[in-house]
């Protein structure tokens, strides 16, 4: 059966391209969807893409994930640093979880450097801008063993036989 992922967007993502380019670049949430809808087919697996700018409804979305999804990857943007609901929920979810910030949230202000929400993820990319969602979607991927044959070995990853 294909790898099935859940792609979650929160608040203010939908104003992608217009809001703070400085940081965030000129890439709408809508291109970021079409180039990793494009990979899904490349991949041979199926995506579900989401954005709301409401906590309760990113929630509900993360827990039906638990039925239909087999990894999530989720931008959680200013939840990130509020949101113990996301935390919770995502305890929840039993798949890879991998958080994607676009800027490098690191380097960034104190209120924005420090992600509550990544200590219930898998792993977090940050920095990439819009190319850490493709890099969040191969990762997800391999981490499930569902890399299709067609993926040259080079972007398999490094084979271990740990989960860290």
């Amino acid at each position: 059966m294909a790898a099935r992922i859940m792609i979650l967007n929160g608040p203010n993502l939908n104003f992608l391209g217009i809001r703070e380019p400085h940081i965030y670049g000129s890439t709408t949430l809508k291109e970021i969807e079409a180039s990793c809808q494009e990979l899904a087919r490349d991949l041979g697996i199926s995506i579900s893409f989401h954005q709301s700018n409401l906590e309760g409804e990113l929630v509900n979305l993360i827990q039906s994930a638990h039925n239909s999804a087999d990894a999530i990857i989720m931008n959680p943007a200013a939840y990130s640093f509020t949101s113990i609901a996301l935390i919770d929920a995502l305890k929840i979810f039993e798949g890879p979880k991998i958080e994607v910030h676009i800027s490098n949230i690191h380097a960034r202000d104190e209120l924005h450097r420090h992600s509550i929400t990544s200590s219930a993820s898998t792993a977090v990319i940050c920095g990439l801008g819009p190319y850490g969602y493709i890099a969040a979607i191969l990762a997800a991927v391999q981490r499930l063993g569902k890399l299709p044959d067609t993926v040259p070995a080079s972007l398999r990853g490094i084979r271990t036989n740990s989960k860290a």
